[in-house]
């Protein structure tokens, strides 16, 4: 069954000569992971927002959980989105309410009984790791712990869907590691997973469908594909400065790229003398032997390894309904 469904779709903003997106064509089956990738501007946050109903195209048709989104009422739109789970880089939690807050505020607007909160919200917040965080707030949790409570937040209504807009843009990479596996582990379970991103590690390791964009065309849909083209991500690059103040700066940076890039030199043992040449023997330096070869530096970054899951172990996504089973969700399940 198609969870998604785009037919060339194109999406034109005002004032804008060229077009977000233009005759983009792709389904995405249940139980997929698709990663949406290219450069800033590609596209890829526009398909978000036309699955979440932010938008309408303006040619073609978006069909999401078998509804034709354009046809869909506005007074049925919040109904819709229950079924959809949404993550995003800023993590948006409410910083006035706690973990367990935060995460049930997402059932009460949609009326959910005090009982279903109590049962769900607790093993929402298990699944993603945070026992016992219950009663903290958002500003005593790391970066990493909480974009988990924002995933809690978007699973504790069972969606059938999962949208991840950059989940990991500003998380350090051991903790997106741990996000990773995350979102593994819940699409494991059942859930649909569609994730925009620029990490292209992450891509070419877990090898699952890939959707390219670029400037709003779709030019690759690929099955346990790589990221592809990297010339699109922002990286850090010295670039040519004037001023005293900003030529110092980048001399220190080089200064200290040399300095790490150097290899140390071996401190003589303890108690060893060093060795003194002897004064009558002289040395002809055109026979002085080869030095001998340096081994190569050994990296100084481990590889990201996204570990297989096992389903069997996910006990708690099957009680939290991930499973992929058709049942009505929220509480009225």
């Amino acid at each position: 069954m198609a969870m998604i469904r785009f037919e060339n779709v194109t999406k034109r903003y005002r004032g804008t000569k060229r077009p977000a997106l233009s005759e983009v064509d792709f389904n995405v089956e249940a139980g997929e992971f698709v990663f949406l990738v290219g450069a800033s501007g590609s596209g890829k946050s526009s398909c978000l927002r036309l699955i979440l109903r932010e938008d309408v195209p303006s040619a073609g048709r978006v069909a999401v959980l078998g509804r034709d989104l354009r046809s869909l009422p506005n007074r049925k739109v919040p109904y819709f989105r229950r079924h959809i789970g949404s993550v995003f880089q800023d993590f948006r939690l409410l910083s006035s309410k706690t973990v367990y807050q935060n995460v049930a505020f997402s059932l009460q607007v949609i009326g959910s009984s005090r009982g279903f909160i109590q049962q769900a919200v607790p093993e929402a917040l298990a699944l993603v790791g945070l026992d016992g965080k219950a009663k903290r707030m958002p500003h005593e949790l790391s970066g990493g712990e909480q974009q988990r409570v924002a995933i809690a937040r978007a699973i504790v209504n069972r969606p059938k869907v999962l949208l991840a807009d950059e989940p990991t843009g500003n998380l350090d990479p051991a903790t997106s590691v741990d996000i990773m596996q995350l979102l593994a582990r819940i699409n494991a379970g059942g859930t649909t997973v569609v994730m925009a991103t620029h990490e292209a590690s992450f891509v070419d390791q877990m090898q699952r469908r890939v959707i390219e964009l670029k400037e709003g065309e779709m030019v690759r849909d690929e099955l346990g594909g790589g990221y592809g083209d990297t010339s699109g991500i922002p990286r850090l690059h010295p670039e040519a400065v004037r001023g005293a103040a900003a030529t110092a700066a980048l001399t220190a940076v080089r200064e200290a790229q040399r300095e790490t890039s150097a290899v140390p030199a071996i401190a003589p043992d303890a108690g060893q003398q060093p060795v003194q040449p002897d004064p009558d023997v002289r040395v002809d330096p055109s026979a002085r032997p080869d030095p001998e070869p340096q081994p190569a530096p050994t990296p100084r970054t481990n590889p990201i390894v996204i570990p297989d899951v096992q389903v069997d172990e996910l006990g708690v996504a099957d009680r939290l309904g991930l499973s992929g089973d058709d049942e009505e969700v929220g509480p009225t399940s």
